[in-house]
This record gives structure tokens, sequence and C-alpha cells, in this order.
């Protein structure tokens, strides 16, 4: 028991652990910050519609006039996708990220013995925090298994919404893959011929034939780039924007789905480095289980395995 003026102490009925050097902070940005995420979130709603809608408006003319079979096979391909994507960054966004559990305090009475064990005082919220909870200063609220603030989707990754952020970065990552292959297909369809003279490589030889060789293809290939037309130019932009888009969010989902298989969330790896923790369970039970799967696969595999058994009569 430490006194009730130290700057840390933990009530020995509750349970509860009060710091009280983490004093409420002056909450005046909060406004700007929600105002910075809905920045960010109608911009990216701008541009994922601007890809449906400009690769919809650059590539199909093309893809159907080499066959009509062949673009609906892609139409479908696209509206799944574009659905996907879409539905699956609404829930990631507009889905609360998960508030924890409300637990009656203020009293000797009402708070039973051990009831809050391990519990903190959120000097924000004004009340206890559980010990998987964190207090996000962006949305002004305590989120329960928060994973970080992502400003992209203007909320929390927490317990409520993580399913659905790592959803979105897959169809995300399949969506860009998707886009680059067809803008790049399409571009080899409409994209002028070139020319390049081949005179000016008489009498050179070895490496310096070999440079001059690509740079005269180069000089042809950004020559005939200035007779592109309007959507030979939306083309290479979809092309260039999705392939640097596929790379940072390829990234982003190999963090997440290896925090995942560690069992521990961006916040908690952190805390984890601070505190010098290497206890860590990693099991491919954990993605298993965070993607819904409530039993392992080796039990599905292991009814496979069983025989009835025969009676003799």
């Amino acid at each position: 028991m430490l006194p009730s003026c130290a700057s840390i102490f933990k009530c020995g009925w509750c349970g509860a652990i009060t710091d009280q050097n983490k004093k409420k902070r002056d909450e005046k940005c909060l406004g700007w910050r929600l105002l910075r995420d809905r920045c960010f979130l109608s911009a990216v709603l701008v541009f994922m519609f601007f890809v449906i809608f400009g690769g919809v408006w650059a590539m199909y003319p093309v893809v159907f006039s080499v066959s009509i079979l062949w673009g609906i096979f892609h139409s479908i391909i696209t509206t799944i996708l574009s659905i996907a994507t879409i539905s699956f960054f609404s829930l990631a966004a507009f889905r609360c990220a998960g508030i924890p559990p409300n637990i009656l305090w203020g009293s000797y009475p009402t708070v039973g013995k051990g009831d809050l064990e391990n519990y903190t005082f959120c000097h924000y919220c004004l009340k206890p925090k559980s010990p998987r909870a964190h207090h996000c200063r962006s949305c002004g609220k305590c989120i329960l298994d928060m994973d970080h603030h992502c400003p992209f989707i203007g909320n929390c990754v927490g317990a409520a919404n993580h399913y659905s952020f790592i959803c979105f970065l897959i169809s995300a990552v399949l969506s860009t893959i998707y886009v680059s292959i067809m803008s790049a297909y399409t571009s080899l369809h409409i994209w002028p011929p070139s020319s390049y003279s081949l005179s000016r490589l008489k009498g050179i030889t070895g490496r310096d034939l070999a440079w001059r060789l690509v740079n005269e293809i180069f000089i042809a290939f950004l020559r005939s780039a200035l007779f592109l037309s309007a959507r030979g130019l939306l083309l290479v932009y979809l092309f260039i924007a999705s392939v640097s888009l596929q790379i940072g969010l390829s990234v982003l989902l190999w963090q997440q789905l290896s925090f995942i298989y560690q069992g521990k969330t961006f916040l908690s790896n952190l805390s984890s480095q601070a505190d010098n923790d290497e206890e860590e369970k990693k099991d491919c039970q954990n993605l298993v289980r965070f993607f819904g799967f409530q039993h392992p696969v080796s039990r599905f595999l292991s009814n496979f395995r069983v025989t009835r058994k025969r009676h003799d009569t």
C-alpha cells in the first residue's frame, strides 16, 4: 500500500492503479484532428471513385473492342473488387472501433473487491480504463484493443473494425494489382507506334552500342508519348498510382499480419519493446482465430480420417 499522496498508487480494495503524473491535457486540438481526419477520408473516397470510373472510361472501350466476352469477364471482376473495397473501407471508417465495457465505480459499495484489478484511471475520460484499452486523443475516447489511429479512414483501428481494416487492405492490394495489369494491357493497344533510327548506330560496338540502343529506344518512347490522347494519359497515371499504392499497402498489410501472427497489436508491440518483454506467442492459430475460424484446420482434416466401425451380426 502506498499513501494516497503518492504519484502512483494501487487501491487495496478494487485493484485499480492511479497515475497522477498523467494529468488531463487540454483538448482544444480535438476539433482540428477531427477536421484533418475528415479531409483525409474525403480525399481517399474521391480518389477511389476516380480510379474506378476513370479506369472504366479509359480501359473498357479498348477491352470490349478486343472481345465482348473478355470485356464482360473484366466487368464482373471490376464490379466485385470495387464493391468489396468500398464496403470494407466503409465498415472500417464508419464503424465504431470498439468501446470498453462500462463498469460501475465511484464508491466502496459499488465496486466489488478485485473488479478493477489491473485497471488504470483515464484522466481524459475520467473513468477506469481496462488493460486492453487505450485512449485515442484524435477520437477523444478509449478504444478496446486499439492498434493505431489511421487518418486515412478517419477512425481508430480497434477490436470492432480491425477485421474490416485487414479485409480492406487485402481487397485494395488485389485491386491495385488488377488496375496496374489492365492499364498496362490497354496501353499496349492504344500507344502510338514509336520509331527509332538504327542508322545512327553504325560504327559503334561494345558497351557503347547497347547504351546507344537503349537511349534511342527511350527517346523514341518519350516522343510517341507526346501523341497520347486523354485516355492514354489517364492510363499512364493509373499505372503509376496503382503500382505506388500497391507497394505501400502491401508493406502495411504484411506488418499488420505479422502483428496478428504474434498475437499483438501495433501499440502492444511498442509497449513490449519498451518493457523489453521477449515472450511472444507466435502461432498461425492467431491468424485463424482472427479471420473467424473458431476451430483449428487440423480438426476438420481429421474428420476425413475417421472411419465407421463395423458391427458383426
